[in-house]
């Protein structure tokens, strides 16, 4: 099977695990807390094993991980594998809002090679193929040419950005948030928005898609040190998260580098 075969049998894959979520969401979802209180509903758990069905049966051969399975060491010894996250934004995708995605990669020797996003109440896919470029429902995708923090549209934690402990103040920007990594990712690639700051672990199923689509699409994407991700790691968990234009990006590191975060 080609990449661009194997692509569209997991956008498709996607967009059906998304249907899920939506039927289970009118029909009313069960919600409970895992370790450390972050909340998980019945339809993350049905669209993870529904991924691991769909995906398992389209190649068998590749390892696993997903932020609903439990962690198998068995991936450690794949050269492929997916890295998964069913709903991507769960907060989101209770309450109703339409800012949750369905996260697909494929990893090879702890680097994506293939990327699927899927919101399904904005109807956006997001994809990418390792050395082919970044597409939003097909069609080609680029950052904004934003050279300046000021007036930029960053996605991020207001308060962390108004912290007094800043040595340096950051400019007045337009500051918004969306529960999804992923997504936030997305729409920094396509230009929708100019940068995304993080300074808080995330996993390996929250970057792994959006690392490619970004980019692929020409936007930066590393930790908050200005070093670039690699997956499947013992411990699945990053630093932090910078991902803006490519002129906005240094502007950002020379402010967040200095910051020492415990990983």
């Amino acid at each position: 099977m080609t990449a661009e075969q194997d692509l569209a049998a997991i956008v498709a894959i996607a967009r059906a695990a998304g249907e899920l979520a939506l039927n289970m969401r009118r029909n009313g979802l069960t919600t409970r807390a895992k370790p450390g209180g972050s909340p998980v509903t019945d339809a993350d758990e049905a669209v993870d094993a529904q991924l691991a069905d769909h995906l398992g049966q389209l190649n068998p051969d590749y390892g696993w991980l997903s932020e609903e399975t439990a962690d198998d060491p068995a991936r450690l010894t794949k050269r492929r594998l997916y890295v998964v996250d069913p709903i991507d934004g769960t907060v989101a995708f209770m309450k109703g809002r339409p800012w949750w995605c369905v996260s697909i990669a494929v990893v090879e020797n702890g680097q994506p090679i293939l990327g699927v996003l899927h919101a399904p109440e904005p109807g956006e896919t997001y994809t990418a193929i390792v050395g082919q470029g970044a597409f939003l429902n097909g069609q080609p995708i680029r950052p904004a040419a934003t050279a300046d923090l000021a007036g930029c549209r960053m996605l991020g934690d207001a308060k962390m950005f108004g912290h007094p402990a800043w040595p340096k103040p950051w400019p007045a920007m337009r500051i918004e948030t969306r529960n999804s990594i992923a997504y936030r990712m997305a729409l920094v690639a396509a230009g929708t928005f100019d940068a995304a700051l993080a300074l808080s672990a995330k996993n390996e199923w929250d970057l792994a898609a959006a690392d490619l689509i970004c980019r692929e699409a020409g936007a930066w994407c590393t930790d908050h040190r200005g070093r670039s991700f690699s997956y499947n790691r013992p411990n699945p968990r990053m630093p932090s998260l910078v991902c803006a234009a490519p002129a906005l990006a240094p502007l950002i590191l020379e402010r967040v580098s200095p910051i020492d975060l415990r990983e």
